[in-house]
């Protein structure tokens, strides 16, 4: 996995834990994908909040692009 700074991993953490942020969104801004996402959260966190915050994202529609109609942080290229 590659490494971030400070900054980045702040915002990849904070975009992650945004109930209408997609991974896609994620994947665009940072180039890693969701199972990334989760596992630099699981890194990241302590066992309790990545426990927490994956019960809040699993099966939520809007952290994935197909299934979200938000158009917050969406590309042009994500339709």
């Amino acid at each position: 996995m590659r490494s971030f700074d400070p900054e980045e991993l702040d915002r990849i953490i904070e975009m992650a834990w945004e109930d209408r942020t997609t991974f896609e969104a994620i994947e665009y801004q940072f180039g890693i994908a969701e199972q990334e996402v989760i596992e630099l959260m699981r890194q990241s966190m302590k066992s309790s909040s990545f426990k927490m915050w994956r019960k809040r994202v699993t099966g939520r529609k809007t952290k994935h692009g197909a299934t979200s109609r938000s158009l917050r942080f969406r590309a042009k290229c994500h339709k």
